[in-house]
């Protein structure tokens, strides 16, 4: 049942207990607990809605993904400069990698310019970062399995000569 849930508010977090119980065949209450011991348990680590900031005008924002290799720290592993990295505010998401560099860092910023210069001031300072590379994203097309923008098919009649 506590999978079930998860799939559903994974879906949307929107969903009320009531709608839960609904979709479930479940009380309310029941819902209400096994939601609770989900949240406790920080398997449910929070809510958040997924915006198209392209859409509202009035923001300008930057996002980059930056590739990280580390020097990791002796008896700690990579948990050490993970945490260091995680705790910029800049910070919007931060993965250990396998492959040709170790750390993906999501970073946000208003501008080419800010994003630049939270890479050279205080990513690039750490002392176990080797190096960096930076790529920043142009669209998004789709995201936590949301797409943004529907392509209307083409429903032009085809002529040919």
């Amino acid at each position: 049942m506590k999978t079930r849930i998860l799939k559903l508010l994974e879906e949307n977090c929107k969903y009320s207990p009531q709608d839960l119980a609904v979709m479930l065949n479940s009380t309310v209450e029941v819902i209400e607990k096994l939601t609770a011991e989900l949240e406790e348990d920080k398997i449910i680590c929070g809510y958040k809605m997924l915006i198209n900031w392209d859409k509202v005008s009035e923001i300008d924002n930057v996002t980059a993904l930056i590739e990280v290799k580390v020097a990791p720290s002796r008896g700690e592993g990579f948990d050490k400069i993970a945490k260091r990295i995680y705790m910029f505010k800049e910070v919007e998401a931060l993965y250990l990698m396998s492959g040709g560099f170790d750390l993906t860092v999501i970073v946000k910023g208003k501008s080419l310019k800010e994003v630049a210069m939270f890479v050279s001031k205080k990513l690039s300072a750490l002392d176990e970062v080797l190096s960096t590379g930076t790529h920043f994203v142009l669209k998004r097309y789709k995201d936590h399995g949301v797409i943004f923008e529907q392509h209307k098919k083409d429903e032009r009649m085809v002529v040919s000569p």
